[in-house]
């Protein structure tokens, strides 16, 4: 899980580097025939530019939901996809909240780099596909697997007892 968080942290830091060294937001790349446009941002709120005015508080929901990561899911996880999943995670509230840390315009008011945007859709970056993989990831495991954190399956086992008087009735 701290592996996949830290290689997935790093590679978002990366990519927002590499963005804002190399893309002029005046003339974005497109690229894979129009599916692709990397379009630099920088985004004072979350999804969508939503909540711009309360930059500061999505960095304190964002430090909240790492200290909940970190405290409270890393040590109860042992399946591997739960593990996995909050790892995605944990990548994306760490470069997320990097962003809103130590960009402009100042300390826990910082505005978050994205770069990436599909046709008629909102711009966004790597972390942001982190926590959305590890949301999709989530749902899939407990609804459709019915595993837990710890590996448990959260089934309901079919009612496997009988009455022995129902199987004497005529």
């Amino acid at each position: 899980m701290l592996t996949i968080g830290l290689v997935g942290y790093g590679i978002d830091q990366l990519t927002k580097h590499l963005a804002i060294t190399y893309l002029d937001p005046s003339d974005p790349p497109v690229l894979l025939g129009g599916l692709l446009r990397l379009q630099l941002i920088f985004n004072p709120g979350a999804a969508f530019s939503l909540g711009e005015d309360f930059t500061v508080v999505l960095t304190a929901i964002s430090a909240a939901a790492l200290v909940f990561v970190l405290a409270w899911l890393v040590p109860r996880t042992r399946h591997r996809g739960w593990a996995a999943a909050f790892g995605l995670l944990l990548a994306g509230i760490l470069g997320n909240l990097t962003d809103r840390l130590v960009r402009p315009p100042r300390f826990a008011h910082g505005h978050v780099v994205d770069f990436l945007q599909l046709p008629h859709f909102a711009i966004f970056n790597v972390a942001d596909m982190g926590i959305t993989f590890a949301a999709v990831t989530i749902g899939w495991l407990a609804v459709v697997t019915g595993v837990d954190m710890g590996g448990a399956s959260t089934a309901t086992e079919p009612d496997t007892t009988t009455d022995a008087s129902a199987e004497k009735a005529p």
